[in-house]
């Protein structure tokens, strides 16, 4: 059973979800939210039905699926979900009432949240940066061009220095169509990378940017204090058993496929939800296994269509009620390109823009090249929301 909030004041995801559950009247109003719980038991379905219309708000059921299970959508704001949350709970299904209450709080205070890197606070109040450093011969931006180690610890240094609050090290391009390497080559290009740089700045947090167990713990043992797994711990199953023995943040990500296939048209009936699923049981599933210092990451660009990646950012809240931070990376992305007929060196301002939108929509970590810009954006989105706190 998952549990989303979902922005139906925007008209055309209201019209998709009136679709879905056969809504034949216009009941749209421009702040209307949904709260659909999806994969529910079809008689509970019923039962708590009848609770939400006893309580005179609107609710729908789609049909019965194979195995007894359905999905339910329920119409209004935080307050009506909040106090159904209450009526579902005092009329004897807790764990569904429990869980209801349990999203709410994640959006509603998502702002308050705190997650621990390296001892370090890190308030979701305002957003932080990811510097990307491809120590690769062929990533789609900047393969090559810090393939050299030398070359590769002076930009490290210069993104530190620039602006970047953690420095993300990766030794396999996973731009699309890409080729595996194995442990052993990837090992050899980043680890001489992480022990110069903790070498020359011992405070700088680096994030390893791998999907191979191997590659992790000897880029832990020599420094690193977060994984970044784009496959979302999926295609190597020690991964999970290293973060929890070393007890390290790590960041999650959903890709359809692997980079070599993911672009092979990737398809979706609802790119948000599809995505939410899966990141909400991978969150839930670690957070039974005792790992809980959790960032997720919805995979701008890794098995979506263009207008898939632009949905994400537009609807990129409704994954506050998963209750993790949530990190971003549209850098210079082809997305951008296609959508505007731009080469790679001419995305930079397009870049700047579509995070400052995914700051406003909820981004905390934003991974990207020029950490300088963004670190800029992160400020001006804190400033409008804070605006208070300057005394001119």
């Amino acid at each position: 059973m998952i549990i989303q909030i979902i922005n139906l004041f925007y008209q055309e995801i209201f019209k998709r979800y009136s679709d879905k559950y056969k809504i034949f009247r216009d009941l749209y109003e421009y702040d209307l939210l949904g709260l659909e719980i999806r994969n529910l038991d079809y008689q509970t379905a019923k039962k708590v039905k009848k609770i939400i219309l006893n309580n005179k708000e609107i609710c729908f059921l789609t049909e019965k699926f194979e195995n007894d299970l359905c999905n339910l959508l329920v119409l209004g704001n935080f307050s009506i979900f909040k106090d159904l949350s209450k009526e579902i709970t005092a009329l004897g299904k807790e764990e569904l009432g429990f869980k209801i209450l349990k999203v709410i709080q994640n959006v509603s205070s998502f702002n308050k949240k705190t997650i621990l890197i390296n001892q370090k606070e890190f308030k979701l109040n305002k957003s932080y940066t990811f510097g990307i450093l491809n120590v690769t011969p062929d990533s789609f931006s900047d393969g090559g061009k810090f393939f050299n180690t030398e070359k590769a610890v002076e930009h490290g240094l210069f993104l530190l220095e620039n602006g970047a609050d953690i420095l993300d090290i990766g030794g396999e391009s996973t731009r699309p169509g890409a080729e595996q390497i194995s442990a052993e080559e990837e090992i050899q290009r980043v680890i001489p990378v992480i022990k110069k740089i903790i070498e020359l700045k011992p405070d700088a947090i680096i994030s390893i940017d791998t999907t191979k167990s191997e590659v992790a713990r000897i880029a832990i043992e020599n420094g690193a204090k977060i994984i970044n797994d784009i496959s979302g711990l999926s295609f190597d199953p020690k991964m999970k058993d290293l973060i929890k023995e070393k007890d390290i943040p790590c960041v999650i990500m959903h890709i359809k496929g692997n980079p070599k296939t993911m672009q092979q048209n990737p398809y979706y009936d609802d790119v948000v939800s599809e995505i939410y699923d899966q990141l909400y049981s991978k969150v839930e599933d670690l957070k039974k296994f005792g790992i809980n210092n959790i960032i997720i990451d919805p995979g701008i660009g890794f098995g979506k269509r263009v207008k898939d990646n632009y949905e994400i950012l537009k609807r990129l809240n409704e994954f506050n009620g998963i209750g993790k931070p949530i990190l971003i990376g549209v850098s210079r992305k082809s997305f951008l390109g296609k959508s505007l007929n731009l080469n790679v060196e001419e995305r930079e301002i397009p870049t700047l823009i579509a995070e400052s939108i995914a700051i406003k929509n909820g981004a905390r970590f934003i991974r990207t090249h020029n950490p300088k810009n963004s670190k800029l954006t992160n400020e001006i989105n804190y400033l409008i929301e804070n605006f208070e706190t300057l005394n001119d």
